[in-house]
Protein backbone atom coordinates (compact mmCIF):
# COMPACT_ATOMS: atom_id res chain seq x y z
CA UNK A 1 0.00 0.00 0.00
CA UNK A 2 1.16 3.20 -0.91
CA UNK A 3 2.72 5.51 2.18
CA UNK A 4 0.06 8.82 3.20
CA UNK A 5 1.63 12.02 2.63
CA UNK A 6 1.11 14.32 5.52
CA UNK A 7 -2.30 16.11 5.69
CA UNK A 8 -2.45 20.38 4.18
CA UNK A 9 -3.57 22.17 7.13
CA UNK A 10 -6.85 23.93 5.82
CA UNK A 11 -5.61 26.98 7.59
CA UNK A 12 -2.46 26.98 5.85
CA UNK A 13 -4.60 27.09 2.19
CA UNK A 14 -4.96 30.55 0.69
CA UNK A 15 -8.70 31.66 -0.12
CA UNK A 16 -7.74 31.78 -3.50
CA UNK A 17 -5.15 29.03 -5.27
CA UNK A 18 -4.97 30.26 -8.50
CA UNK A 19 -3.37 33.42 -7.24
CA UNK A 20 -0.69 32.14 -5.80
CA UNK A 21 -0.20 28.22 -7.14
CA UNK A 22 1.34 27.15 -10.10
CA UNK A 23 -0.20 27.14 -13.47
CA UNK A 24 -0.75 23.50 -15.87
CA UNK A 25 -2.23 25.15 -18.88
CA UNK A 26 -1.55 21.87 -21.08
CA UNK A 27 -3.11 19.69 -18.19
CA UNK A 28 -6.86 18.53 -18.39
CA UNK A 29 -9.09 16.96 -15.84
CA UNK A 30 -12.39 14.59 -16.35
CA UNK A 31 -15.06 14.64 -13.27
CA UNK A 32 -17.46 11.57 -12.84
CA UNK A 33 -19.88 12.48 -10.12
CA UNK A 34 -21.61 9.66 -8.37
CA UNK A 35 -24.49 10.32 -5.84
CA UNK A 36 -26.85 13.50 -5.41
CA UNK A 37 -27.06 16.89 -6.43
CA UNK A 38 -25.11 18.41 -3.98
CA UNK A 39 -21.97 15.65 -5.51
CA UNK A 40 -23.00 17.40 -8.71
CA UNK A 41 -22.40 21.16 -7.25
CA UNK A 42 -19.04 20.16 -5.65
CA UNK A 43 -18.55 18.86 -8.81
CA UNK A 44 -18.76 22.03 -10.21
CA UNK A 45 -16.94 23.73 -7.63
CA UNK A 46 -13.87 21.42 -8.36
CA UNK A 47 -13.74 22.60 -12.13
CA UNK A 48 -13.87 26.08 -10.88
CA UNK A 49 -11.01 25.36 -8.78
CA UNK A 50 -8.93 23.35 -11.46
CA UNK A 51 -10.27 26.08 -14.16
CA UNK A 52 -8.79 29.09 -12.35
CA UNK A 53 -5.74 27.08 -12.04
CA UNK A 54 -5.11 26.35 -15.26
CA UNK A 55 -6.22 22.77 -16.16
CA UNK A 56 -8.86 22.28 -18.61
CA UNK A 57 -11.89 20.43 -18.65
CA UNK A 58 -12.19 17.27 -21.32
CA UNK A 59 -14.64 15.01 -22.05
CA UNK A 60 -12.35 12.34 -22.74
CA UNK A 61 -11.25 9.91 -20.17
CA UNK A 62 -8.51 8.01 -21.68
CA UNK A 63 -6.62 11.27 -22.29
CA UNK A 64 -7.06 13.20 -19.31
CA UNK A 65 -3.75 14.01 -17.34
CA UNK A 66 -6.32 14.23 -13.78
CA UNK A 67 -9.55 11.90 -13.33
CA UNK A 68 -11.65 12.48 -10.59
CA UNK A 69 -14.41 9.93 -9.00
CA UNK A 70 -16.33 12.81 -6.86
CA UNK A 71 -18.64 9.57 -4.53
CA UNK A 72 -21.50 9.62 -2.16
CA UNK A 73 -21.69 7.64 0.67
CA UNK A 74 -25.33 7.63 1.47
CA UNK A 75 -25.89 3.88 1.23
CA UNK A 76 -23.97 0.31 0.22
CA UNK A 77 -24.71 0.22 -3.20
CA UNK A 78 -23.36 3.36 -4.35
CA UNK A 79 -20.15 2.76 -2.64
CA UNK A 80 -20.09 -0.98 -4.46
CA UNK A 81 -20.62 1.02 -7.91
CA UNK A 82 -17.57 3.31 -7.32
CA UNK A 83 -15.36 0.52 -6.45
CA UNK A 84 -16.15 -1.83 -9.40
CA UNK A 85 -16.02 1.57 -11.53
CA UNK A 86 -12.22 2.09 -10.05
CA UNK A 87 -10.76 -1.50 -10.84
CA UNK A 88 -11.76 -0.09 -14.75
CA UNK A 89 -10.13 3.45 -14.07
CA UNK A 90 -7.23 1.34 -13.17
CA UNK A 91 -6.53 -0.59 -16.49
CA UNK A 92 -6.60 2.72 -18.09
CA UNK A 93 -4.03 4.11 -15.92
CA UNK A 94 -2.26 1.16 -16.39
CA UNK A 95 -1.96 2.46 -20.23
CA UNK A 96 -2.31 6.46 -19.56
CA UNK A 97 1.28 6.04 -17.11
CA UNK A 98 0.59 9.96 -16.40
CA UNK A 99 -2.81 10.10 -15.51
CA UNK A 100 -3.14 10.94 -11.74
CA UNK A 101 -6.61 8.97 -10.24
CA UNK A 102 -8.28 10.51 -7.30
CA UNK A 103 -11.61 9.88 -5.32
CA UNK A 104 -13.19 12.82 -3.90
CA UNK A 105 -16.63 13.48 -1.83
CA UNK A 106 -18.44 11.35 0.97
CA UNK A 107 -16.95 8.01 0.19
CA UNK A 108 -13.31 9.37 0.43
CA UNK A 109 -14.27 11.44 4.29
CA UNK A 110 -16.30 7.82 4.98
CA UNK A 111 -14.59 4.75 4.39
CA UNK A 112 -10.20 6.10 3.57
CA UNK A 113 -9.30 2.53 4.76
CA UNK A 114 -11.20 0.60 2.88
CA UNK A 115 -10.42 2.04 -0.15
CA UNK A 116 -6.70 2.53 0.08
CA UNK A 117 -7.49 -1.31 0.68
CA UNK A 118 -9.36 -2.37 -2.12
CA UNK A 119 -7.45 0.83 -4.68
CA UNK A 120 -4.17 0.85 -3.18
CA UNK A 121 -3.53 2.72 -6.83
CA UNK A 122 -5.51 5.86 -5.97
CA UNK A 123 -3.39 8.69 -5.87
CA UNK A 124 -5.42 10.96 -4.70
CA UNK A 125 -8.03 11.25 -1.43
CA UNK A 126 -10.42 14.82 -0.98
CA UNK A 127 -12.86 14.85 1.75
CA UNK A 128 -16.02 17.68 1.08
CA UNK A 129 -14.28 19.93 2.66
CA UNK A 130 -10.64 19.97 0.93
CA UNK A 131 -11.13 20.93 -2.74
CA UNK A 132 -9.73 24.19 -2.59
CA UNK A 133 -6.30 22.07 -1.88
CA UNK A 134 -6.77 20.21 -5.66
CA UNK A 135 -4.08 22.44 -7.13
CA UNK A 136 -1.47 21.79 -4.09
CA UNK A 137 -2.46 18.07 -3.95
CA UNK A 138 -1.88 17.86 -7.44
CA UNK A 139 1.21 18.99 -7.26
CA UNK A 140 2.55 16.89 -4.13
CA UNK A 141 1.79 13.38 -5.63
CA UNK A 142 4.48 11.03 -6.91
CA UNK A 143 4.15 7.73 -7.33
CA UNK A 144 4.99 6.32 -4.06
CA UNK A 145 2.66 8.19 -1.95
CA UNK A 146 -0.79 9.20 -1.80
CA UNK A 147 -1.92 12.47 -1.11
CA UNK A 148 -5.06 12.56 1.59
CA UNK A 149 -7.00 15.18 3.04
CA UNK A 150 -9.89 14.37 4.50
CA UNK A 151 -9.84 17.61 8.15
CA UNK A 152 -13.34 18.25 8.28
CA UNK A 153 -13.91 22.45 8.19
CA UNK A 154 -16.74 24.11 10.26
CA UNK A 155 -15.68 27.55 8.50
CA UNK A 156 -15.20 26.40 5.24
CA UNK A 157 -18.00 27.40 2.57
CA UNK A 158 -16.32 27.64 -0.74
CA UNK A 159 -17.80 31.14 -0.64
CA UNK A 160 -15.08 32.64 -2.79
CA UNK A 161 -15.12 30.08 -5.31
CA UNK A 162 -17.22 30.20 -8.58
CA UNK A 163 -18.34 27.19 -9.62
CA UNK A 164 -18.22 26.22 -13.56
CA UNK A 165 -21.91 24.53 -14.74
CA UNK A 166 -22.96 22.52 -17.66
CA UNK A 167 -25.22 24.72 -20.41
CA UNK A 168 -28.64 23.59 -19.71
CA UNK A 169 -31.66 25.56 -17.89
CA UNK A 170 -31.25 24.50 -14.22
CA UNK A 171 -28.74 25.47 -12.59
CA UNK A 172 -27.60 23.99 -8.80
CA UNK A 173 -26.85 26.18 -6.07
CA UNK A 174 -25.13 25.22 -2.70
CA UNK A 175 -26.58 27.43 0.25
CA UNK A 176 -25.92 25.21 2.65
CA UNK A 177 -23.12 23.21 3.78
CA UNK A 178 -23.04 20.25 6.68
CA UNK A 179 -25.43 18.70 8.83
CA UNK A 180 -26.86 18.81 11.81
CA UNK A 181 -29.30 16.31 12.32
CA UNK A 182 -27.33 13.52 13.37
CA UNK A 183 -30.24 10.75 11.86
CA UNK A 184 -28.69 7.06 13.59
CA UNK A 185 -29.03 5.74 10.25
CA UNK A 186 -26.58 8.33 8.14
CA UNK A 187 -23.45 9.04 7.88
CA UNK A 188 -23.81 12.25 5.93
CA UNK A 189 -23.10 14.67 9.47
CA UNK A 190 -19.49 12.67 9.24
CA UNK A 191 -18.37 13.31 5.98
CA UNK A 192 -19.74 16.82 5.29
CA UNK A 193 -19.51 18.59 9.25
CA UNK A 194 -21.62 20.60 11.03
CA UNK A 195 -24.11 23.13 9.16
CA UNK A 196 -22.93 26.30 7.94
CA UNK A 197 -24.82 28.40 5.72
CA UNK A 198 -24.03 31.66 3.17
CA UNK A 199 -25.70 34.94 3.62
CA UNK A 200 -28.62 35.88 1.74
CA UNK A 201 -27.17 39.05 -0.37
CA UNK A 202 -24.27 36.59 -1.71
CA UNK A 203 -26.86 34.00 -2.93
CA UNK A 204 -29.19 36.57 -4.41
CA UNK A 205 -26.13 38.30 -6.19
CA UNK A 206 -25.18 34.67 -7.03
CA UNK A 207 -29.10 33.75 -8.87
CA UNK A 208 -28.34 37.09 -10.68
CA UNK A 209 -25.16 35.95 -12.03
CA UNK A 210 -27.23 32.66 -12.94
CA UNK A 211 -29.98 34.58 -15.01
CA UNK A 212 -26.74 36.45 -16.83
CA UNK A 213 -25.48 32.75 -17.52
CA UNK A 214 -28.80 32.11 -19.53
CA UNK A 215 -29.82 29.62 -16.55
CA UNK A 216 -34.25 29.77 -16.60
CA UNK A 217 -34.20 27.29 -12.63
CA UNK A 218 -32.44 27.67 -9.78
CA UNK A 219 -32.16 24.88 -7.38
CA UNK A 220 -31.46 25.18 -3.93
CA UNK A 221 -29.07 22.97 -2.12
CA UNK A 222 -28.58 21.43 1.31
CA UNK A 223 -28.36 18.24 3.13
CA UNK A 224 -31.18 19.89 5.08
CA UNK A 225 -32.06 22.81 3.03
CA UNK A 226 -34.57 24.84 5.15
CA UNK A 227 -32.89 24.44 8.00
CA UNK A 228 -30.62 27.36 6.02
CA UNK A 229 -29.61 30.64 8.40
CA UNK A 230 -27.23 33.25 7.81
CA UNK A 231 -27.48 34.49 11.31
CA UNK A 232 -29.98 36.82 10.39
CA UNK A 233 -32.48 35.19 8.17
CA UNK A 234 -34.03 32.28 7.62
CA UNK A 235 -34.84 29.53 4.52
CA UNK A 236 -37.95 31.62 4.03
CA UNK A 237 -36.60 34.86 4.18
CA UNK A 238 -34.68 33.39 1.51
CA UNK A 239 -36.98 32.17 -0.79
CA UNK A 240 -38.63 35.49 -0.98
CA UNK A 241 -35.44 37.46 -1.97
CA UNK A 242 -35.01 34.88 -4.56
CA UNK A 243 -38.18 35.28 -5.32
CA UNK A 244 -37.19 39.16 -6.57
CA UNK A 245 -34.36 38.55 -8.95
CA UNK A 246 -35.53 39.16 -12.18
CA UNK A 247 -35.00 36.83 -15.31
CA UNK A 248 -35.26 33.60 -13.19
CA UNK A 249 -38.05 32.08 -13.91
CA UNK A 250 -38.42 29.08 -11.57
CA UNK A 251 -37.17 28.01 -7.86
CA UNK A 252 -36.86 24.93 -6.37
CA UNK A 253 -35.36 23.30 -3.37
CA UNK A 254 -34.22 19.76 -1.90
CA UNK A 255 -33.79 18.64 0.28
CA UNK A 256 -35.98 19.81 3.46
CA UNK A 257 -36.28 18.28 6.57
CA UNK A 258 -39.74 18.48 8.00
CA UNK A 259 -39.03 19.50 11.69
CA UNK A 260 -37.65 23.03 10.22
CA UNK A 261 -40.33 23.54 8.02
CA UNK A 262 -41.47 27.16 9.46
CA UNK A 263 -44.74 29.13 8.57
CA UNK A 264 -42.22 31.88 6.35
CA UNK A 265 -41.15 28.65 3.95
CA UNK A 266 -45.16 27.89 3.94
CA UNK A 267 -45.89 31.30 3.16
CA UNK A 268 -43.39 31.86 0.40
CA UNK A 269 -44.25 28.52 -1.67
CA UNK A 270 -47.55 29.30 -1.75
CA UNK A 271 -47.21 33.25 -2.18
CA UNK A 272 -44.03 33.17 -4.54
CA UNK A 273 -44.90 33.02 -8.67
CA UNK A 274 -41.79 31.69 -8.97
CA UNK A 275 -41.60 29.34 -6.31
CA UNK A 276 -42.43 25.79 -8.03
CA UNK A 277 -45.58 24.43 -6.05
CA UNK A 278 -43.74 21.20 -5.45
CA UNK A 279 -41.60 20.27 -2.65
CA UNK A 280 -39.93 16.84 -1.40
CA UNK A 281 -40.64 15.94 2.23
CA UNK A 282 -38.69 13.11 3.58
CA UNK A 283 -41.06 10.73 5.80
CA UNK A 284 -38.35 7.88 6.58
CA UNK A 285 -41.01 5.95 8.00
CA UNK A 286 -45.07 6.01 9.20
CA UNK A 287 -44.14 4.81 12.69
CA UNK A 288 -43.42 7.04 15.29
CA UNK A 289 -41.56 4.53 17.53
CA UNK A 290 -39.14 3.91 13.97
CA UNK A 291 -38.89 7.88 13.73
CA UNK A 292 -37.42 8.10 17.23
CA UNK A 293 -35.06 5.21 17.06
CA UNK A 294 -33.92 6.93 13.81
CA UNK A 295 -33.65 10.09 15.31
CA UNK A 296 -35.75 11.89 13.03
CA UNK A 297 -37.24 14.80 15.62
CA UNK A 298 -40.67 14.74 14.64
CA UNK A 299 -43.67 12.27 15.03
CA UNK A 300 -45.81 10.46 12.48
CA UNK A 301 -48.74 12.80 13.67
CA UNK A 302 -46.40 15.96 13.35
CA UNK A 303 -45.45 15.07 10.08
CA UNK A 304 -49.04 14.76 9.21
CA UNK A 305 -50.20 18.02 10.56
CA UNK A 306 -47.55 19.54 8.33
CA UNK A 307 -48.29 17.91 5.46
CA UNK A 308 -52.21 19.21 6.13
CA UNK A 309 -50.90 22.26 6.71
CA UNK A 310 -48.65 22.59 3.09
CA UNK A 311 -51.54 21.32 1.20
CA UNK A 312 -54.71 23.49 3.18
CA UNK A 313 -52.29 26.47 2.03
CA UNK A 314 -51.21 25.17 -1.40
CA UNK A 315 -54.03 23.01 -2.90
CA UNK A 316 -52.24 21.84 -5.66
CA UNK A 317 -48.75 21.34 -3.63
CA UNK A 318 -47.46 17.96 -5.70
CA UNK A 319 -45.25 16.00 -2.97
CA UNK A 320 -42.12 13.42 -3.09
CA UNK A 321 -40.72 11.71 -0.66
CA UNK A 322 -38.08 9.42 0.93
CA UNK A 323 -38.96 5.70 2.96
CA UNK A 324 -36.86 3.60 4.43
CA UNK A 325 -38.44 0.11 4.94
CA UNK A 326 -36.67 -2.76 7.63
CA UNK A 327 -35.13 -0.31 10.07
CA UNK A 328 -33.53 -2.25 13.13
CA UNK A 329 -36.30 -3.54 15.36
CA UNK A 330 -39.24 -2.72 12.36
CA UNK A 331 -42.03 -4.66 13.12
CA UNK A 332 -45.07 -5.81 10.77
CA UNK A 333 -47.56 -3.32 13.06
CA UNK A 334 -44.53 -0.30 12.06
CA UNK A 335 -44.21 -1.40 8.50
CA UNK A 336 -48.28 -1.20 7.86
CA UNK A 337 -48.00 2.34 9.24
CA UNK A 338 -45.58 3.05 6.56
CA UNK A 339 -47.96 1.43 4.44
CA UNK A 340 -50.89 3.59 6.02
CA UNK A 341 -49.65 6.73 5.81
CA UNK A 342 -48.11 6.26 2.00
CA UNK A 343 -52.19 5.25 1.31
CA UNK A 344 -53.08 8.22 3.19
CA UNK A 345 -50.99 11.18 1.97
CA UNK A 346 -50.54 9.66 -1.42
CA UNK A 347 -47.38 11.11 -2.31
CA UNK A 348 -46.51 12.16 -6.29
CA UNK A 349 -43.52 10.05 -6.21
CA UNK A 350 -41.30 8.43 -3.78
CA UNK A 351 -37.86 7.00 -3.36
CA UNK A 352 -38.02 3.68 -1.42
CA UNK A 353 -35.09 1.48 -0.22
CA UNK A 354 -34.72 -1.17 1.99
CA UNK A 355 -32.34 -0.24 5.40
CA UNK A 356 -28.86 -1.24 5.09
CA UNK A 357 -26.49 -0.86 7.99
CA UNK A 358 -23.60 1.60 7.77
CA UNK A 359 -20.07 1.87 9.48
CA UNK A 360 -19.99 4.80 11.80
CA UNK A 361 -23.91 5.73 12.61
CA UNK A 362 -25.35 5.68 15.49
CA UNK A 363 -27.90 2.52 14.22
CA UNK A 364 -24.06 0.62 14.08
CA UNK A 365 -23.49 0.88 17.16
CA UNK A 366 -26.24 1.13 19.06
CA UNK A 367 -28.98 -0.84 17.49
CA UNK A 368 -29.27 -4.52 16.04
CA UNK A 369 -29.70 -4.89 12.41
CA UNK A 370 -32.67 -7.58 12.85
CA UNK A 371 -34.87 -7.33 10.19
CA UNK A 372 -34.69 -10.42 7.66
CA UNK A 373 -33.26 -9.66 4.10
CA UNK A 374 -35.86 -11.27 2.55
CA UNK A 375 -38.72 -9.37 4.85
CA UNK A 376 -36.90 -6.39 3.58
CA UNK A 377 -37.46 -6.91 -0.24
CA UNK A 378 -40.63 -7.39 0.39
CA UNK A 379 -41.77 -4.84 2.12
CA UNK A 380 -39.89 -2.81 0.04
CA UNK A 381 -42.01 -4.27 -3.06
CA UNK A 382 -44.86 -4.03 -1.59
CA UNK A 383 -44.61 -0.07 -1.05
CA UNK A 384 -43.43 0.34 -4.83
CA UNK A 385 -46.15 -1.24 -5.95
CA UNK A 386 -48.51 0.60 -3.76
CA UNK A 387 -46.68 4.14 -4.92
CA UNK A 388 -46.84 2.83 -8.31
CA UNK A 389 -50.25 2.19 -8.33
CA UNK A 390 -51.01 6.48 -6.69
CA UNK A 391 -48.76 7.82 -8.89
CA UNK A 392 -50.46 6.09 -12.12
CA UNK A 393 -53.69 7.31 -10.53
CA UNK A 394 -52.59 10.80 -9.85
CA UNK A 395 -51.09 11.29 -13.45
CA UNK A 396 -53.83 10.21 -14.59
CA UNK A 397 -56.35 12.89 -13.41
CA UNK A 398 -53.91 15.57 -15.44
CA UNK A 399 -55.06 14.35 -18.75
CA UNK A 400 -57.05 16.65 -20.57
CA UNK A 401 -54.88 19.53 -18.67
CA UNK A 402 -52.73 22.21 -19.94
CA UNK A 403 -49.81 22.72 -18.08
CA UNK A 404 -47.02 25.03 -18.58
CA UNK A 405 -43.92 23.27 -19.32
CA UNK A 406 -40.31 24.35 -19.10
CA UNK A 407 -38.35 22.56 -22.15
CA UNK A 408 -34.89 21.33 -20.66
CA UNK A 409 -33.72 18.70 -24.18
CA UNK A 410 -34.47 16.20 -26.23
CA UNK A 411 -36.32 12.79 -25.03
CA UNK A 412 -34.01 9.18 -23.99
CA UNK A 413 -36.70 7.23 -26.24
CA UNK A 414 -36.83 9.48 -29.48
CA UNK A 415 -35.42 12.41 -31.20
CA UNK A 416 -38.40 13.49 -32.93
CA UNK A 417 -39.64 14.78 -29.18
CA UNK A 418 -38.68 17.48 -26.68
CA UNK A 419 -39.14 16.90 -22.75
CA UNK A 420 -39.12 19.06 -19.75
CA UNK A 421 -40.57 19.51 -16.09
CA UNK A 422 -44.11 21.34 -15.54
CA UNK A 423 -44.20 23.19 -11.98
CA UNK A 424 -44.95 20.29 -10.01
CA UNK A 425 -41.84 19.02 -11.80
CA UNK A 426 -43.60 15.92 -13.46
CA UNK A 427 -41.55 15.00 -16.41
CA UNK A 428 -43.37 15.55 -19.41
CA UNK A 429 -42.90 14.26 -23.45
CA UNK A 430 -44.05 16.56 -26.37
CA UNK A 431 -43.29 16.69 -30.41
CA UNK A 432 -40.26 19.04 -30.53
CA UNK A 433 -42.15 21.03 -33.41
CA UNK A 434 -42.80 24.32 -32.38
CA UNK A 435 -40.78 24.11 -29.09
CA UNK A 436 -37.17 25.83 -28.08
CA UNK A 437 -34.82 24.50 -25.56
CA UNK A 438 -35.22 27.28 -23.09
CA UNK A 439 -38.88 28.57 -23.40
CA UNK A 440 -41.87 27.67 -21.72
CA UNK A 441 -44.96 26.33 -23.63
CA UNK A 442 -48.60 25.39 -22.89
CA UNK A 443 -48.80 21.53 -23.47
CA UNK A 444 -51.88 19.53 -23.28
CA UNK A 445 -51.45 16.12 -21.83
CA UNK A 446 -53.21 13.73 -23.44
CA UNK A 447 -51.33 10.48 -22.28
CA UNK A 448 -49.67 9.65 -18.60
CA UNK A 449 -48.06 6.97 -16.87
CA UNK A 450 -47.20 6.79 -13.50
CA UNK A 451 -43.88 8.40 -14.18
CA UNK A 452 -44.45 10.69 -17.02
CA UNK A 453 -47.34 12.73 -18.90
CA UNK A 454 -47.39 12.85 -22.46
CA UNK A 455 -49.05 15.62 -24.44
CA UNK A 456 -48.45 18.59 -27.56
CA UNK A 457 -47.79 21.99 -27.63
CA UNK A 458 -50.70 24.15 -28.10
CA UNK A 459 -50.75 27.97 -28.96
Amino acid sequence: MKKLLPVYKNESIPKLQSESGPQHPKKSFYIETYGCQMNVSDSELMTGVLTKAGYEITNDINSANVVLINTCAIRENAEEKVLNRLEHLNAIKRRNTEMVLGICGCMAQHMRTMVLEAAPYIDLILGPDAYRSLPQALDSINSKDTFVNLKLDKSEDYADISPIRKDGIRAWLTIQRGCDKMCSFCVVPFTRGRERSLPIPMLVKEVESLVDEGFKEVVLLGQTVNSYYDGTHNFGDLLFAINQVEGIERIRFTSPHPSDATKTMIDAIASCEKVCKQIHLPLQSGSTKILSDMHRTYTADEYRELVFDLRNQIPNLAISTDIIVGFCGETEEDFQKTHDLINEIRYDSAFMFKYSDRNGTLANRTLKDNVPEEEKIRRLQTIIDLQYRISHEINQKRVGETIQVLVEGESRKSKADYFGKDDTFKTTVFPRKNAQIGETVNVKVHTASANTLIGNVTS
